[in-house]
This record gives C-alpha cells, structure tokens and sequence, in this order.
C-alpha cells in the first residue's frame, strides 16, 4: 500500500550489470531519490533548504541487499524519519519488488550544516523547519 512516502523508482538498464541484476551502488542513488522526494512532499525540498542557507551532509549510509532487482523492475521505496535531534537528521529506507517482497533496506544520517560547513542546530535557528521534522517524526510513530 503506497502512502505520500512512497517513491517509486524504475531499475533503468544502465544500472544493471553483466549479470542482468541492479548493481549495488544505485541502490544508495535511489535512496537519494526517494529522501528528496519525501522532503519535497513534505514543502521542504532542497532548494528550499539551500536558500535558507542550510546544508544537509550525508555523514552515514548503510544498506542491506536482501533480493536483486532487475531491468524495467518498479521498486517502491518507503522513505522515513527515523531520528531527528535538531542538528542531525536520519532516514530510513525499505525498497519493495512489484510482490511487496523487499529487496533493499537502508539508513543515512545527515547533518545540517551554515554554507562554511559549521552544525547548526535547526531548534534556534530555523524554529519552523524544526518544528515541521518534529512533527513529521510524530506522524511516522503514530
């Protein structure tokens, strides 16, 4: 069942390898993807974000390979906030073949980071974007 977190994305060929599977490392590109369309639904899309002078670094990425994917296949990836403390923001990510059968799960942390590259803490200096993950975290958990 797709919800407003649900980004779908289709395996292009190019990111299949000789064997004919997804190789590995689209999987991280997709779930980029699927991060900036959840941000963007939720009205803070990265353009947004970069014109209040906001950074978001990747300063983790993990991913689980459970199946392989293959040319044409729609996957369906189901992003959410799994933690948010103000100056870091983490995402978690669950990839589904057309079976419902998940292929791909996955983590990154961000932090949010001044155009020097220093943390700001989103609490004090952007009350309503805090305000806006915090209320998202509490949506994800009900």
């Amino acid at each position: 069942m797709e919800n407003r977190t649900d980004y779908v994305h289709i395996v292009h060929y190019y990111e299949t390898d000789k064997m004919g599977i997804t190789h590995h490392s689209n999987y991280i590109r997709w779930m980029e993807e699927a991060r900036v369309d959840y941000l963007s639904k939720a009205g803070w899309d990265y353009a947004k974000l970069e014109s209040l002078g906001i950074i978001s670094a990747v300063v983790n990425v993990s991913c689980d390979y459970k199946r392989p994917t293959k040319f044409a296949e729609p996957i369906t990836i189901r992003a959410s906030i799994a933690e948010f403390n103000g100056v870091t923001l983490k995402f978690a990510y669950r990839m589904t073949n057309p079976d419902g059968v998940e292929v791909c799960s996955g983590t990154s942390l961000h932090a949010f980071l001044n155009e020097t590259g220093r943390p700001v803490s989103i609490k004090r200096k952007f009350p309503e974007l805090y305000e806006a993950f915090r209320v998202l975290v509490a949506e994800e958990e009900a």
